[in-house]
């Protein structure tokens, strides 16, 4: 006997829970929900966006949670590739249903500052797709260089960062650099010396934090027109490590619209030119080099 649908006719929703280790609880509405002593089950169904892969799947049991809604709890310990995951709901052997979010509590997030470790940092985010369904965008770093606050001049950019799972902190960032690589081609780069915030300071008491500053003169230096874009990484001295440079540690999934930074002029040798930075789709930090546009009449 196969078991009576899970949801009804309408979309089913589901409310997300974040906590601050990085896992998240999802509370789905479930009207009419069924005898569980039966051949009933349920279970919460992520497929990660563009795989090809049968494995590219994690499912997750759903149970009644007493309330006439079912749960499911994606622990922070299960690995989720980086990607973005779409969110289904299936029973037995009915077709998976997407989800439409619900209430997000994401409060946890919010300047979010994991404890030491040297296994890679989970972050995941709930947040709802151009088309109104649920979906979830997961980043899987170690180690990681997390943005902070960015300050603009007429010459550069200054950052500042915060450095995760690593053993040392401070011996990681003796030395270190900010590289930027350009896009179009990774063998050209720049660098840019860290000053590391010296253990016991009141800005950094566990040798974490670090600050640099990147002339965009040096980065003109290679523009021929069009678009170059060099993404920044934070290296060792010894070139044996390297950490994308990126803003993860909030509730915000796609920050290329939220936070935006005014380009400045660069007296580039090839032409006029323009240099600000900018987060990716993927919230990575990168710094654009563009033709500057005409001046208004």
């Amino acid at each position: 006997m196969s078991a009576p649908p899970l949801f009804g006719a309408g979309d089913p929703s589901a409310d997300c829970i974040a906590d601050s280790a990085g896992g998240l609880t999802f509370d789905l509405d479930a009207p009419g929900l069924p005898d569980t002593t039966g051949d009933w089950s349920a279970a919460l169904v992520l497929r990660r966006r563009g795989s090809e892969e049968e494995a590219e799947e994690v499912r997750l049991p759903l149970a009644p949670d007493g309330d006439g809604r079912l749960r499911a709890v994606l622990p922070s310990t299960v690995a989720l590739p980086e990607g973005r995951w779409d969110v289904y709901a299936a029973s037995a052997d009915a077709e998976p249903r997407r989800l439409v979010p619900g209430l997000a509590d994401l409060r946890s997030l919010v300047d979010r500052r994991p404890g030491p470790s040297t296994s890679p940092l989970a972050v995941r985010i709930p947040y709802a797709t151009k088309h109104g369904n649920l979906s979830l965008r997961s980043w899987l770093r170690g180690p990681h260089a997390e943005a902070g606050d960015l300050l603009l001049s007429a010459t550069g950019l200054t950052g500042h960062g915060r450095l995760y799972r690593v053993q040392d902190p401070a011996a990681w960032l003796s030395g270190a650099v900010v590289e930027a690589r350009l896009r179009r081609d990774p063998s050209v780069v720049r660098t840019a010396p860290v000053t590391a915030a010296e253990s016991g300071a009141a800005d950094g008491a566990d040798g974490q934090d670090f600050t640099f500053t990147l002339r965009y003169a040096e980065l003109a230096e290679e523009w021929h027109g069009g678009l170059d874009v060099w993404d920044l990484w934070l290296r060792t001295a010894d070139g044996t490590a390297s950490a994308r440079v990126a803003r993860i540690l909030d509730d915000i999934a796609d920050k290329k619209q939220i936070f935006t930074y005014p380009a400045k002029d660069v007296d580039a040798a090839y032409a006029p030119a323009q240099a600000g930075p900018y987060y990716t789709a993927d919230n990575d930090l990168s710094v654009r080099v563009d033709e500057r546009p005409p001046a208004a009449r």
